[in-house]
């Protein structure tokens, strides 16, 4: 069932409502998919993306799209193969660091929600005129981070974002003060150390703390 750009923009930013921070996802090893997920819903963050980063990565989609009030998404989709493969995996939304009109139809053709990657205004405003005013903001730290996305918003206000890369418990609250911002894209909430371990409570107190930053 295709999904038009405005309809795909309103389900990402519903999405993106859910809690103030998704975390960004990289995992290694299926055993840990859902552990993980289950901690990260427990503390409150239950939109989820998993990066297609490891060879594991569409299985993991499928073991956390199992677990209960969880709403799990792809990212990094690079080509039509990997958005078909995502939404067969279980995925319910995807991202990706950029935006191109093969990926975005593959997108549109598979009614896959997309949070489409832009970095400059001129990318924003061509998203915009597609019909996507939901986007990603990336790298959002090496575009010069709050301020730039602040600047770019004072003359697209229709335009909202979830800024991603670079963003750290230090920063993210200069982030989701800004009028253009839904939420953030962070990694900090899954360690890598933490996941390895099996500390599943330390990864649901994470997640807990950053449900609960202002926006």
């Amino acid at each position: 069932m295709s999904i038009s750009p405005q309809e795909a923009s309103i389900a990402t930013r519903e999405i993106c409502q859910l809690a103030p921070i998704v975390p960004v996802l990289v995992v290694h090893d299926v055993a840990h998919a859902r552990p993980l997920a289950e901690a990260l819903v427990r503390g409150g963050l239950p939109a989820l993306e998993v990066t297609l980063r490891t060879p594991v990565a569409l299985d993991v989609i499928a073991e956390m799209a199992k677990v209960e009030g969880g709403v799990v998404g792809a990212g990094t989709l690079l080509t039509p193969a990997d958005v078909k493969a995502a939404k067969a995996a279980g995925a319910k939304f995807g991202v990706s660091p950029g935006a191109t009109d093969t990926l975005l139809d593959a997108c549109e053709a598979e009614g896959l929600p997309t949070l489409p990657g832009a970095a400059t205004s001129s990318e924003a405003m061509r998203l915009l005129e597609r019909g996507y005013d939901m986007l990603k903001f990336f790298p959002a730290e090496a575009n010069g981070g709050a301020p730039a996305l602040k600047s770019i918003g004072a003359p697209i206000p229709q335009i909202s974002f979830c800024p991603t890369g670079g963003v750290s418990p230090k920063n993210a609250e200069s982030y989701l003060s800004l009028p253009n911002v839904v939420c953030a894209g962070g990694s900090w909430v899954a360690p890598n150390d933490l996941v390895n371990a099996g500390d599943w409570d330390a990864i649901e107190a994470l997640a807990r703390a950053a449900s609960q930053l202002p926006r």
